[in-house]
């Protein structure tokens, strides 16, 4: 898609200006006593189009400012946030902080994260492309997307084109010195389309999501991408019940990737929320399988040097040969659990499940489809019924069955349930067909058995 990155002209002179108030607040803090103080202040700017059938519906400018400010006295931790930075209210918030420190109980794991851990080095990772996009090229651009998809047989209605373009200026700072800045661009593409025929009617939809306007797909390859998702689902049937394999599409594949991620992470563990508590090095994944975190890939969605905590990311294994090689932990929840940060407050970042299978065998999405051979194809899930206590996994699905390795006919009004052990311990392939429009980069991945319910 052609499109004009610009730098910013206030992008730096921002970030210099939150930098300098987030030092300013600590020092302050500090004075009135806090004995450690940290700052994360910020400022995002957006635009953001939605078209109907050709018509406007919605166009939003968006500025919002973001100040958070949390102090500690000995042990005692107070934390409070403002939408505004004029002075005044900075100085109501910092006040807030304090007198909520002062009452609060002693907590022996709060504090900052370990000064020797703070980021020292700041790579440029490509995370910054304005998008010169002004409300008549947003608009033009949404009914562009809509039309595409609109024109091919059998699309009945539409339920909108949507286009977005975001900047977000980011300062933490804390009393450790540390002064990290950030700065980078989302900008997104979807378009929801209705087909129907005698049997009724079907929607679904499409989107791309990037860091620079010039890696959008094109308008029109979009909202025919749309189309033919839509038009996919004409017919669906349901399915009498039974077990079966089960083949997550990429875009539905990374959520198993997230429910991973959760029952991994510090909340969940010194919480003792989590199926796979105590299991660090231990086998949760076929011995083939490999899950490296990589905070520095280029325009990445989830890249960055530092986390939350100011704390330096690093190139990390997840899963090394299908063992948890370790958790997913700030220093608060490292430290309730007697262990080390990860460099992984506020999240993961950039999360790589390697293709792969237990022959060695790397397929893309055709090839995945001929290892399922005959089974459940998953196009969307429904529903929250994931359960990180105990790993009970039990969701509303829609998708295509699947026979000899070639999509038979679309599906839907089905249930499709397991435990999330078993259906990690059960991963038979990964695929090379990698959805790249998020921080959990994964394939398609494909499991031996699912329960299926249904008629």
């Amino acid at each position: 898609m052609s499109a004009i990155s610009v730098p910013s002209d206030r992008s730096q002179q921002d970030l210099d200006r939150l930098a300098d108030l987030a030092q300013d607040v600590i020092r302050r803090a500090r004075a009135a006593g806090a004995s450690q103080a940290e700052v994360a202040a910020s400022i995002d700017t957006g635009l953001s189009v939605n078209v109907r059938l050709g018509e406007v519906e919605t166009v939003e400018h968006t500025r919002d400012r973001g100040f958070g400010l949390t102090v500690y006295f000995g042990q005692r931790k107070g934390s409070a946030s403002t939408a505004d930075l004029n002075p005044d209210s900075i100085q109501a918030t910092l006040d807030q902080a304090c007198a909520i420190a002062r009452y609060t109980e002693e907590d022996s794991a709060a504090g900052l994260a370990d000064p020797a851990r703070m980021a020292t080095v700041f790579p440029e990772l490509d995370l910054w492309h304005p998008w010169a996009l002004d409300t008549p090229a947003a608009i033009e651009l949404g009914q562009r997307v809509e039309q595409a998809g609109r024109a091919q047989a059998g699309i009945t209605n539409s339920e909108g084109a949507s286009v977005q373009a975001g900047e977000s200026l980011s300062v933490y700072a804390n009393s450790h010195g540390f002064v990290g800045r950030e700065r980078g661009t989302r900008h997104s593409l979807s378009l929801s389309l209705i087909a129907g025929d005698e049997d009724g009617m079907q929607r679904d939809y499409w989107y791309d999501s990037v860091r620079s306007a010039d890696d959008f797909m094109s308008a029109e390859a979009l909202g025919r991408k749309a189309a033919e998702r839509t038009l996919a689902r004409l017919g669906a049937r349901r399915l009498s019940t039974r077990q079966s394999p089960v083949l997550f599409a990429p875009e539905l594949a990374r959520s198993l990737v997230g429910h991973l991620v959760g029952a991994v992470s510090g909340g969940a563990l010194y919480r003792r929320a989590s199926f796979l508590l105590d299991h660090a090095g231990k086998q949760v994944m076929p011995s083939w399988l490999n899950i490296v975190e990589r905070p520095f890939l280029s325009r990445g969605q989830g890249s960055g040097a530092f986390d939350a905590e100011g704390v330096a990311t690093r190139d990390s294994s997840l899963i090394e040969d299908g063992v948890l090689a370790r958790y997913v932990l700030g220093s608060y929840s490292a430290r309730k659990l007697g262990l080390e940060s990860t460099g992984n407050a506020g999240g993961i970042h950039n999360l790589i499940v390697e293709a792969g299978a237990a022959d060695g065998g790397r397929d893309d999405f055709a090839g995945m489809l001929r290892r399922l051979g005959t089974g459940l194809l998953v196009t969307e899930v429904m529903g929250q019924g994931v359960n990180t206590i105990t790993g009970d996994y039990s969701r509303g699905a829609a998708g295509f069955w699947v026979e000899n390795g070639r999509i038979a006919y679309p599906v839907e009004e089905i249930t499709i349930a397991a435990n999330l052990r078993d259906m990690y311990l059960g991963i038979q392939a990964v695929g090379t067909d990698v959805d790249p429009r998020s921080h959990l980069l994964t394939g398609s991945i494909l499991l031996d058995r699912m329960t299926i319910a249904g008629e």
